[in-house]
């Protein structure tokens, strides 16, 4: 089944692709000749997923998925949310946006956090969603060198390394967009 995810960030195609597996061609935006920011201006995970999901259909006439996920910190009040990949600003950028978390932590043992993936499927003319949540807490400097956004600082509970200190099979098993993608594997593995 070919199928596109509507996004242009190379590691999350990537881990896409490890979790789906060979029964599924995962196509980018690009791909599909797609080259405009896609609209993201809901105040919810699962709104930005199907705005987006909702206008690559629109404009291309493909079945699609997009995902939107954010980081929750419990001692920020469930920040920064919907705005993770923009907390500091434009243009976006991982690393200003882990300074900005870990600083404005800096004063706080209340570490607690999790982070939420929703994925928004349309296919044939219908819609779906599908959730992942990964419950773990963010640590107070950066450790390891892969994944991206803020995988760096967070560690899943019951894990003494952050997903940049994982692998991608180890991600995907336990990660907040693996569980979502496990769903939508499942979903699809039964049309």
């Amino acid at each position: 089944m070919k199928i596109c995810f509507a996004t242009n960030n190379l590691k999350k195609i990537e881990e896409v692709k490890a979790a789906l597996g060979e029964g599924f061609e995962i196509v980018s935006l690009q791909a599909i000749g797609c080259m405009e920011e896609l609209p993201e201006t809901g105040d919810t995970l699962e709104h930005n997923a199907f705005q987006k999901a909702r206008y690559v259909k629109e404009h291309y006439g493909v079945d699609c998925f997009a995902d939107d996920t954010g980081l929750e910190v419990d001692a920020l009040e469930g920040q920064p949310g919907v705005y993770s990949g923009r907390y500091a600003g434009e243009p976006r950028s991982d690393e200003r946006n882990i300074e900005l978390l870990l600083s404005n932590l800096e004063n706080t043992s209340l570490r607690n956090a999790r982070f939420k993936t929703v994925i928004a499927l349309l296919l044939r003319d219908e819609e779906y969603k599908f959730e992942g949540i990964a419950e773990g807490e963010i640590l107070r400097e950066r450790t390891g060198n892969g994944g991206f956004g803020y995988d760096p600082v967070f560690v899943p509970k019951r894990f003494d390394r952050s997903f940049a200190e994982m692998n991608l099979a180890e991600k995907n098993a336990i990660s907040h967009r693996g569980k979502a993608v496990s769903e939508l594997i499942a979903f699809l593995s039964h049309i």
